[in-house]
């Protein structure tokens, strides 16, 4: 069965995707930054909205829901941890949780760092993963609620899935994101010339997301705490892999 997935940019610099199950007409919206634009695509499409799935409680990721049920009946799922900050939830998860959309299964996966709450939606059958604030194009989300310990700890799952997975980030950070990046890994051959594509793309008015993990590991340098060279570069050669991705986080935070 087809699953057609199309990016909705939202806002100034959000990310909205549609999940279209093509043999039965199901369609789910994965945060809710802004509905005009969702509205529109869907209808272009001639799609009706039938699930919306919230990754975490930041505004920009669900402020719009009560437009998006005004013009479609939908179910709406988010994470049981943050259920008391979110809108009203027919089915909350934690983390191992799977659930079927379209008879397609979506496990659930716990993503804390940015927020303690944080979730991601992997549909394998889709090769892709609704990863929001967590893990970012060349980025992840700042440590607003959770440690760097937990950051890792998430990174280091979405990390084991299979390297084809497209990856659906929540924000178009990716030009500043290559910027920093060229900072703690600048000989690396691919972040160069991803850097010069995140240029050329940003010029000519297109998004950097989505990405995939593979191109995601082989250049985002919060995926790369266990990389010899950029260890030397921040003389941490003996550090853990922990404490290495913290370093980065900070100097991102300064940058």
């Amino acid at each position: 069965m087809a699953l057609e997935l199309i990016t909705v940019p939202c806002l100034t610099d959000n990310y909205a995707f549609l999940l279209h199950d093509e043999a039965s007409g199901a369609t789910a919206l994965v945060d809710i930054p802004e509905a005009a634009p969702i509205l529109a695509a869907a209808e272009a499409r001639g799609w009706t909205i039938s699930e919306v799935w919230i990754t975490h409680h930041h505004a920009d990721h669900l402020q719009d829901l009560p437009e998006i049920q005004a013009a479609h009946e939908v179910i709406v799922r988010g994470g049981a941890a943050d259920a008391h900050r979110l809108p009203p939830l027919d089915h909350a998860y934690r983390g191992d949780d799977s659930f079927e959309f379209a008879g397609h299964p979506v496990q659930v996966m716990d993503v804390p760092g940015h927020t303690t709450g944080h979730i991601a939606f992997h549909v394998a059958e889709a090769d892709t993963v609704f990863t929001a604030d967590s893990l970012m194009a060349l980025g992840c989300g700042r440590l607003f609620e959770g440690t760097a310990e937990q950051m890792w700890g998430s990174l280091s799952r979405l990390m084991a899935l299979p390297p084809e997975t497209t990856v659906c980030s929540g924000h178009e950070y990716t030009a500043s994101n290559a910027k920093f990046a060229l900072t703690i890994d600048q000989d690396n051959p691919e972040l160069i010339s991803r850097s010069r594509a995140i240029d050329a793309a940003r010029a000519a008015g297109e998004a950097t997301v989505p990405s995939t993990l593979a191109l995601e590991m082989a250049t985002n340098p919060f995926l790369r705490a266990a990389d010899p060279d950029i260890r030397a570069r921040l003389g941490m050669t003996d550090a853990s892999d922990v404490q290495v991705f913290a370093e980065i986080r900070a100097r991102k935070d300064a940058f």
